[in-house]
């Protein structure tokens, strides 16, 4: 009797064991029960489409990376040639300094704002390496929300780079648009802008395209800057600058940094988020930088050392290598000349191929106007397309991009631009 009392409990010990680790199991599988399925990347669904499409006149509009005129990744001769000077040094791979070393960070400053100027000898700026133009995004609008104030609103231009909202709702920073791009004239929308800028209260932050806007490449001309600058002022905004693409936007280095010169030029305390992804061609280095005007030395002495708070408690340090090119570029006088002339190069292909759009559009026999496609400037187009043309040149035509019009003009080639200007007169016409 008592052994079968004692096997009874042994039983009963077991099954409740396992009722206890059954509930365990099924508490830790809803863990995450609430968390709902995200939005499909845009471009990644157009590259997946592309990929399945066995059409051999197939033709990536939606790739967001500069290909050569052969459809082929391209690697800078000038980062060859420093990376072949980076391994013959042997060097170590030690953390680099949680800012990025001072020869990167001076380098990458001077490039953007300009050798001469006065920030340098009177060291009112600082200057941190990021995790490309997306970390520096990332990286200011946080420093944004910790000492500026989370209940100030971020403006961003309508349409802006998909990223400036996510990052924002990310960190719960309020956005809200101004006006940026015309449809009618597929252009810039100069008074629209002027008025909605001059109704945003105080002390708001502005983001702002340096170069080569994204999505539209339609870019404020150097009077409409001045105007801008005009106007932002007045309205005492903070403006933040995202510069991806310096000297690819026109292969004029100078040229494209000009509206963020001008700005600090006339007192303004901008932010700049730069990226070397692609005006070297590192995209997967991620060799980037934030740059804040601060009015005084100790100012930015005091801000870069919350800046390294922030960068430690992120991700420590950043990556050598990547910076390691853009620092031997830009301080090797032989480098960088042969930089200057490849970032031309791809920036003269990129013109090169608006023209030949243009140029096929208006030699198909189109009556639309066709000049903002040369107008613009940089990677992307707004071709003005609607979404049911934009439809009818993937189902007919094998042609993917996305369905606001916008092409990547670095997927057009010598050997498919004409096929693609004769489609899109096809679905306009």
């Amino acid at each position: 009797m008592a052994h079968a009392l004692k096997k009874l409990s042994v039983q009963v010990l077991k099954n409740n064991n396992v009722e206890a680790i059954g509930a365990v199991a099924a508490r830790s599988s809803h863990w995450w029960g609430q968390v709902k399925m995200g939005p499909p990347d845009v471009i990644l669904g157009i590259t997946e489409a592309f990929k399945r499409d066995q059409d051999p006149k197939k033709v990536n509009l939606g790739v967001g990376a500069y290909r050569d005129d052969e459809g082929k990744p391209f690697v800078l001769p000038s980062v060859r040639k420093a990376e072949e000077i980076l391994h013959s040094r042997h060097l170590n791979h030690e953390y680099a300094p949680i800012s990025g070393e001072a020869a990167y960070t001076e380098a990458v400053a001077k490039l953007a704002f300009g050798d001469n100027s006065p920030i340098f000898s009177d060291k009112s700026y600082c200057t941190v390496q990021t995790l490309s133009g997306t970390g520096a995004l990332r990286l200011g609008l946080e420093f944004i929300s910790k000492y500026y104030g989370k209940d100030k609103v971020v403006y961003l231009p309508d349409p802006t780079w998909g990223n400036h909202p996510q990052i924002c709702n990310q960190l719960g920073i309020q956005h809200k648009k101004y006006r940026y791009f015309d449809p009618k004239t597929i252009g810039f929308d100069l008074q629209g802008a002027l008025e909605d800028i001059n109704k945003i209260p105080e002390g708001s932050i502005i983001m702002l395209h340096a170069c080569a806007h994204n999505p539209t490449g339609v870019d404020p001309k150097q009077a409409e800057w001045k105007q801008l600058s005009e106007v932002v002022k007045k309205r005492k905004l903070l403006p933040f600058f995202d510069m991806a693409y310096q000297g690819f936007a026109t292969g004029d280095v100078d040229g494209d940094s000009f509206a963020v010169r001008l700005f600090v030029s006339e007192g303004h305390q901008v932010m700049l988020a730069q990226s070397f992804a692609k005006n070297m061609g590192l995209y997967g280095e991620r060799a980037g930088a934030l740059s804040f005007m601060c009015g005084d030395s100790q100012t930015a002495a005091n801000m870069m050392s919350q800046l390294k708070i922030q960068v430690r408690t992120m991700y420590s340090n950043p990556p050598l290598y990547g910076a390691r090119i853009v620092q031997e570029i830009l301080t090797t006088p032989d480098l960088r000349q042969q930089w200057l002339k490849d970032v031309k190069l791809m920036a003269d292909r990129i013109i090169t191929m608006r023209s030949e759009l243009r140029k096929g559009l208006e030699g198909a026999g189109s009556k639309l106007p066709w000049q903002h496609i040369t107008d613009q400037i940089g990677m992307f187009c707004f071709t003005g397309l609607k979404p049911d043309q934009v439809e009818r040149l993937a189902k007919e035509f094998h042609i993917y991009l996305t369905k606001d019009g916008r092409i990547s003009v670095a997927g057009l080639f010598s050997k498919n631009v004409h096929y693609v200007a004769e489609a899109m007169h096809k679905v306009s016409s």
